[in-house]
């Protein structure tokens, strides 16, 4: 099922996600299923529990789509994070331009580190622990930021969000232009 993905200035987009008892959760799989299925409809690469209104820690990513003859490594690049925790970031920062769901018709140039180290359970509920550098570990910090209440914009320059604070204030106010199914404060 496609679920309505929610817009910038929704109160849940800043929650602190709590880790969840997979064990006991209600309809896992049905929510991851319904989670990609969503991402996909709206031609994402990741999506995670905030951004349907839930206060889990989930998010769900997909790099195959951008897999090509200099990225194979994205091939087959299908995942579940759940109770994910970064465990260290390092490298360089990399300043690289990122766009959200819960933000359409907004990029803008993201620091990030080029390498992380993150625990999680994936669908089946096996724990890993791997080691994530360049696009996917920038994609990974994005998803995993929803989790902890924080948005590309926030890691912006503070003369880049003045910039776009009227784009901004134009989703707070459910001024949305896209084409997926979203659910917005008003």
């Amino acid at each position: 099922m496609i679920l309505p993905i929610y817009i910038y200035g929704h109160p849940v987009l800043r929650k602190i996600t709590k880790d969840i008892d997979p064990e006991t959760y209600p309809k896992l799989n049905e929510l991851i299923e319904n989670m990609f299925e969503t991402m996909y409809n709206a031609e994402g690469v990741g999506l995670a529990g905030p951004q349907i209104g839930l206060e889990d820690r989930i998010f769900v990513v997909d790099l195959s789509p951008l897999a090509d003859d200099d990225h194979p490594e994205f091939d087959d690049f299908k995942k579940v994070f759940i109770n994910a925790h970064i465990t260290e970031r390092s490298g360089d920062i990399e300043i690289v331009e990122e766009g959200c769901l819960s933000i359409p018709g907004i990029h803008e140039k993201v620091p990030r580190e080029d390498e992380i180290r993150i625990k999680y359970l994936d669908e089946n509920l096996q724990p890993h622990y791997e080691v994530y550098s360049g696009y996917m570990a920038r994609v990974i910090q994005h998803e995993y930021d929803h989790l902890d209440g924080i948005l590309f914009t926030d890691k912006i320059s503070l003369l880049r969000r003045r910039m776009i604070k009227g784009k901004l204030a134009n989703l707070e106010k459910g001024r949305v232009n896209c084409d997926y199914r979203v659910k917005t404060v008003r």
